[in-house]
């Protein structure tokens, strides 16, 4: 609901659209928002089809010469649609856009301004040295933690959770490639965007804050399981047929054994006390039951 309180509360120069798509929620979200927001345009699935699947149902109903992933679990500045817009407007060469996100304890969510995840950059990420050396390019090619985030630059990937796409670079390589369930669907649609010739760029003179949940937490075994395929997904699709053999069995056999490990620090973590219902959304949200609103932007 903050979410699209959010965006209704936008200061902007132009007319948009909102499509929301619910990826069939435990709570009465529908109920509530067909009843608060009339003016939404609400698709209720009666399965969870994967955040790939749902943010493609909206597109494809989408009219707008713009088109905005934004989660539910979002809140976007006033200026926040507009500065955007306006960015997009002057540089006809970006196919996509995002601006800084800030999670609810005042940190950078990293995962706004990425690297594509190399072998090299994943194992880098995945084993600490990023952390050990935060101001060497060679470590952090992933999460580019050695550059400044209040200062904008070409990155190779953004955060689904917001990101600004042109109507034409979505027609020039199509929607969300949708054997990503609800993991690394936007690093794939960012590669395959570059790929296609669009420029990708961080720009944080706005800001957003990205309500996710903490890490200190259980998660459902669905969730990890979809974390690490997705890794697997996307090296299999990219970059094994760059790499010999011994490459791609260093990074399958990682990824297993980086799998197996987080499914036993999942299993030592206690789980947590049932949610009030103001936190029943977000949770919801990250659950993998997750409602995803797109918002178009049309001028």
């Amino acid at each position: 609901m903050d979410c699209l309180r959010s965006v209704y509360d936008s200061e902007t120069n132009f007319v948009y659209e909102i499509i929301l798509i619910d990826n069939n929620s435990r709570d009465d979200s529908v109920e509530r928002i067909s009843r608060e927001f009339p003016g939404v345009m609400l698709i209720a699935n009666s399965e969870n089809v994967g955040y790939a699947r749902a943010n493609n149902q909206g597109m494809e109903v989408a009219s707008g010469r713009y088109v905005l992933l934004l989660n539910s679990d979002t809140v976007v500045r006033k200026d926040t649609l507009q500065t955007m817009i306006s960015f997009m407007d002057g540089r006809p060469d970006i196919g996509a856009s995002g601006c800084k996100v800030i999670l609810p304890d005042g940190s950078l969510d990293k995962a706004c301004k990425r690297g594509f995840p190399t072998p090299s950059a994943s194992f880098y990420y995945a084993f600490g040295f990023s952390k050990l050396f935060p101001d060497r390019p060679r470590f952090n090619g992933y999460q580019l933690g050695y550059l400044d985030p209040d200062q904008d630059y070409p990155v190779d990937c953004l955060v689904g959770a917001f990101m600004l796409l042109r109507r034409e670079t979505i027609e020039q390589v199509g929607g969300l490639d949708e054997d990503f369930f609800m993991y690394g669907e936007d690093l794939d649609w960012c590669f395959r965007i570059k790929e296609a010739g669009w420029g990708i760029y961080y720009y944080p003179q706005t800001s957003i804050i990205h309500l996710k949940g903490g890490s200190a937490r259980r998660r459902p075994f669905k969730i990890v399981y979809e974390f690490h395929r997705a890794m697997i997904l996307f090296h299999r699709k990219h970059y094994s047929k760059r790499y010999n053999s011994m490459i791609n069995g260093a990074v399958y056999t990682g990824v297993g054994v980086k799998f197996v490990l987080s499914l036993v620090r999942n299993a030592l973590i206690r789980p947590r006390t049932a949610p009030s219902p103001a936190q029943t959304l977000t949770g919801t949200a990250e659950a993998g039951s997750r409602t995803e609103s797109n918002a178009e932007v049309r001028l």
